[in-house]
């Protein structure tokens, strides 16, 4: 099965380019549309200005099992971020946006090197600033032999038109699904409209690719698998994400219960985010989901 971009017709190529050049400057690639003029070099909400910038590209052995299979995933990590989580783990990459800048061309080299060292697929995270610059790249890669999926690995706030023009281009999406109360997203993490806009960007995901496709070694194919990060002290909220995966059509996704949560960033600076998840609150968010009848996917040991 070959990767989704190998079999767009020239046609299709230009349109998806074209739409994200439409939204590039004045930006509105995600659902904030700061309107910031970028091609002037000036940066947006999320601290992306014209320039492709790159925090890391490596073989990254640590998604789950079909993304990282026995090789690696081949991660490239975008610097900045279109949200402002106080506990983020990458914050030095997301929020005081450390890397360094690559041309277009270097880009497209970079997703070659990384199949060249065994990737199993190129996996794109926080890529949403940078898609037009990242399409081009991969269409310039493909001419020169790229043949392995694209993962798009997201914090889940996307505009869902946004992700309807990766079809075909887009593999395997690997959104978070964070929050479902406004109040909670904008307390810990800056926006109000998250799941207004999460959800319907999922949907639109899941109908792309619908479910996970796996070769003969359990190496992904194509498909959807959200992540949910268990917070501290937000049970309730864990319940209403899975309560709403569990009743839409994201239930076809594969579901990754993670309790890798500590407090990083500006999590110390709050009480309830200041300590690490206590066993029993991992125990009732999964058993929450096995009495749904969630069992496709992963439940992160504590």
């Amino acid at each position: 099965m070959s990767p989704g971009y190998q079999r767009l017709s020239e046609e299709a190529w230009s349109e998806r380019l074209a739409f994200l050049e439409s939204i590039f400057s004045p930006c509105g690639h995600c659902p904030r549309q700061c309107r910031a003029l970028r091609a002037e070099g000036r940066p947006g909400v999320c601290q992306a200005d014209g320039r492709v910038k790159i925090a890391s590209f490596n073989l990254h052995h640590g998604e789950e099992p079909p993304i990282s299979g026995w090789s690696g995933s081949g991660t490239i990590f975008f610097s900045g971020c279109t949200m402002k989580c106080l506990f983020c783990q990458n914050y030095p990459i997301s929020h005081l946006a450390n890397g360094e800048y690559y041309s277009v061309e270097e880009l497209a080299g970079i997703h070659l090197y990384l199949q060249k060292r065994g990737a199993h697929n190129i996996n794109w995270v926080s890529p949403t600033p940078y898609l037009f610059p990242a399409v081009q790249a991969v269409r310039i890669a493909a001419a020169k032999g790229l043949r392995i999926p694209i993962v798009y690995n997201t914090s889940g706030y996307e505009r869902s038109g946004v992700i309807r023009a990766l079809a075909g281009i887009v593999d395997i999406y690997m959104p978070d699904l964070k929050y479902v109360d406004p109040e909670l997203s904008f307390r810990l993490s800056g926006v109000r409209d998250y799941f207004q806009h999460a959800f319907p960007a999922l949907r639109e995901m899941v109908g792309q690719t619908g479910p996970l496709k796996e070769d003969a070694n359990g190496v992904a194919l194509s498909g959807t698998l959200i992540r949910h990060l268990i917070i501290p002290g937000e049970v309730a909220n864990s319940k209403a994400v899975l309560d709403a995966i569990h009743g839409s059509e994201l239930r076809g996704a594969y579901l990754s219960l993670m309790s890798q949560y500590f407090p990083a960033y500006k999590a110390v600076e709050h009480p309830q985010l200041r300590r690490r998840l206590a066993v029993e609150e991992y125990r009732e968010v999964k058993d929450y989901a096995l009495a749904l009848g969630i069992e496709n996917g992963w439940f992160q040991d504590i």
